[in-house]
C-alpha cells in the first residue's frame, strides 16, 4: 500500500512539474509576442498622445435659441458631433483656415440680410467652405440646388452658374432661411429646413404633433444637422479649448480684388485675363461662376468680374 502511495505521489509531482513547465513556456511565448508588438509600435506615441472625453460647453445656443441639453437624446447627439469634429483634426484645421478667409464676407451679408450670425456655421457643414458638388446636384458654399437657385433669381446654366458666386449665393441662402423662419417659427427649424425642406419639416411637425426641432423624430441626416452646426460653432469659436493650436499667420487670407464691369460677350477668357496681368487659372479662381472658357452674354447682361489687385500673384 505504501509503495502504491509513493508511486501516486511521484506521478502527481511529475504532472505538476509538467503544468509548471507548460505555463512558463506559454508565458515565455506571450512575452515574446508582446516584445515583438512593442518592437513594431513606437510606445512614445502612446505616452505623448492621448484622447480625452470632452467636457461640453454650458448653455449651448443656436441663433440665441437654447439647445435643451437636459434631454438625454439631445445630449448624446450633441456630444457625438463634438467628438467627431474635434477628433477629425485635419478637417478642423481646414475649417479654421478657410473661415478666416471667407467669414468676413459671409458675416457682412448675414448682417445686411437680418439673418443671425450663427448661420455662417451652416455653410461650414454644408460645403466645408468650398465650392463643393453634391451627388444630388447641389453646388457651391451653400449647396444650392438648380431649381432653388433659379427660383431665387440666380442664373444657372452651362455657361454661368451663380451658385458658385459667394456673395449672390449667400444672399439667396438668406432669403430661403428668412422664408423658412416665417413659415416654421424658429431659426432652429429654419436651419433644419435647409436640409429637410420647408414642406418636409412642416409635415413632420404636424404628424408628430410637436412644435420644435428638438422634439422631432427625424432621419439620420436631418437629426444630426443642427447638432453638427452647434458643435462647429463652439469648436470654431474656442479652438484652444478643443486642442487646436495655431497662429494668425497659419490661416488663409482673402485676396483683395477690384470689379471690372462687363456688358458684352467674352470670346476667350484666357486672352481676356492677360489684359489684367493674370492668367486663366487666376481669373477662374476668383470668378468660379464662369463655367466655360468664354462668356456668351447674348442678352447684354451686366456682370462684375473680380480681378485680384497687383502684387498678389507674383513669384
Amino acid at each position: 500500500m505504501k509503495l502504491i502511495k509513493n508511486i501516486i505521489f511521484g506521478v502527481g509531482l511529475i504532472f505538476l512539474a509538467g503544468l509548471f513547465i507548460n505555463s512558463v513556456s506559454k508565458n515565455s511565448k506571450n512575452n515574446s509576442k508582446t516584445d515583438e508588438i512593442e518592437k513594431l509600435v513606437d510606445t512614445s506615441f502612446v505616452k505623448n498622445y492621448n484622447v480625452y472625453a470632452l467636457t461640453l460647453p454650458k448653455n449651448l445656443t443656436f441663433a440665441s435659441e437654447k439647445v435643451p441639453m437636459s434631454l438625454p437624446d439631445i445630449k448624446e447627439r450633441i456630444d457625438r458631433e463634438f467628438l467627431v469634429n474635434t477628433y477629425w483634426q485635419s478637417n478642423g484645421f481646414l475649417m479654421f483656415k478657410r473661415a478666416n478667409k471667407y467669414f468676413p464676407l459671409i458675416e457682412k451679408i448675414l448682417a445686411e440680410e437680418g439673418v443671425p450670425d450663427d448661420f455662417k456655421y451652416l455653410a461650414v457643414i454644408e460645403s466645408g467652405l468650398s465650392n463643393a458638388v453634391s451627388p444630388a446636384g447641389a453646388r457651391g458654399f451653400w449647396q444650392i440646388m438648380k431649381v432653388t437657385g433659379r427660383e431665387f433669381g440666380l442664373e444657372v446654366n452651362g455657361n454661368v452658374d451663380e451658385r458658385y458666386h459667394l456673395e449672390k449665393a449667400t444672399r439667396v441662402a438668406c432669403k430661403y432661411l428668412k422664408q423658412a423662419k416665417r413659415k416654421l417659427g424658429t431659426w432652429t427649424l429654419a436651419a433644419a429646413a435647409y436640409n429637410g425642406g420647408m414642406s418636409g419639416m412642416s409635415r413632420r411637425l404636424k404628424k408628430q404633433q410637436v412644435t420644435g426641432y428638438y422634439d422631432l423624430l427625424l432621419g439620420s441626416e436631418t437629426s444630426r444637422y443642427v447638432p453638427r452646426i452647434v458643435a462647429l460653432k463652439y469648436i470654431l469659436m474656442q479652438p484652444h479649448s478643443f486642442g487646436f493650436n495655431f497662429e494668425k499667420k497659419d490661416l488663409y487670407t482673402d485676396i483683395p480684388t477690384r470689379s471690372v464691369v462687363i456688358d458684352s460677350a467674352i470670346t476667350n477668357i484666357a486672352s481676356f485675363s492677360k489684359h489684367f496681368g493674370i492668367n486663366y487659372k487666376i481669373l477662374k479662381i476668383h470668378n468660379p461662376w464662369l463655367r466655360e472658357g468664354h462668356l456668351n452674354n447674348k442678352t447684354k447682361r451686366i456682370y462684375e468680374i473680380e480681378i485680384p489687385k497687383k502684387g498678389y500673384y507674383t513669384n
